[in-house]
């Protein structure tokens, strides 16, 4: 797949026009290539800009590339949640999909608990794939991916991004390292928790009312960021009003890159800014306007959490 082909496609995607199935293939194909070089808990460097969940919102997400710069003149990591909810988890994924492959050091994916075969047959990928295409192929292209996702980033050894939050069998970093990551996300265990799990106001370990991962408090937080010399942990994965949340004396953060959440929710949205000295700077950003926007045809999907 040359770098012209490559371009032309990401021309195409940011226009949310899609690619034919077989270009998918190719695509997915040399994407797989290259995630299966990085680590579990990949290494990035600063400066960096980090982004929450997305959910298919295509045109929110060009709204993201205004605010925060485009690829590869800002270097990106996107925290998990690509793809269902939104109308356009197709052109969403797989425009990151190939600005990855065409700028690999540019673009940071990393595994949300949506990146899964179960989830996204309920939650509106695998019908818009069946949709968009008239089978399942596109589907198994990208859900094959998925299981080639980093688990984790790690900026300048002192910020850890993880789509979920810490697992009661993960004390350290290398314990991470060690995970066999290319499979499902299992229904429980470390791989499950670092996908699943949600900081909370409490003392020590919780049951997660998600029924998949934990609540930890801010003692975990401070035990694990001591252990791994860590100063933040960088989040996603629960909606958040004001685009962004900090908990535990900035220990912790919750980034959420998806205004007007489900197109209803009325939310703004954020990207965090690392400097090269780690400095932090929130931008905050709404919906693109409706005049932006195209009109899919879409059935409503059932709900989950918000």
């Amino acid at each position: 797949m040359s770098k012209s082909d490559l371009d032309r496609q990401i021309e195409s995607l940011r226009k949310c026009e899609i690619i034919t199935e077989t270009e998918v293939r190719q695509l997915c194909s040399k994407a797989r290539e290259i995630l299966v070089e990085e680590g579990n808990v990949q290494k990035v460097c600063a400066p960096v800009t980090l982004c929450g969940d997305i959910h298919g919102q295509f045109y929110d997400l060009k709204e993201l590339f205004r605010v925060g710069g485009d690829v590869p003149a800002t270097n990106y990591i996107f925290i998990g949640d690509f793809v269902d909810r939104g109308f356009y988890s197709v052109e969403t994924f797989l425009l990151l999909l190939a600005l990855k492959v065409r700028y690999p050091d540019r673009v940071t994916l990393i595994r949300g608990n949506h990146e899964s075969r179960q989830i996204t047959q309920v939650y509106g990928f695998y019908d818009e794939c069946l949709r968009k295409y008239g089978s399942v192929n596109v589907w198994r292209y990208c859900t094959e991916v998925f299981d080639y996702l980093s688990l984790s980033a790690l900026i300048e050894d002192r910020v850890f991004c993880v789509h979920g939050g810490l697992s009661p069998s993960i004390n350290t970093l290398d314990q991470i390292r060690t995970i066999d990551r290319k499979q499902e996300v299992p229904h429980d265990g470390a791989m499950c928790d670092l996908l699943w799990s949600d900081p909370e106001e409490i003392e020590g370990w919780g049951l997660s009312p998600r029924g998949a991962g934990y609540i930890f408090g801010g003692d975990i937080v401070a035990q694990f960021n001591s252990s791994n010399q860590l100063d933040l942990i960088a989040r996603a994965h629960q909606l958040v009003m004001e685009g962004y949340k900090s908990m535990f004396n900035d220990t912790l953060v919750t980034v959420w890159s998806a205004p007007n959440y489900c197109y209803r929710c009325g939310n703004v949205a954020a990207i965090l800014q690392l400097d090269d000295k780690l400095n932090r700077k929130y931008e905050i950003f709404e919906a693109a306007p409706q005049d932006q926007r195209g009109i899919p045809a879409k059935k409503p999907v059932p709900d989950y959490f918000l």
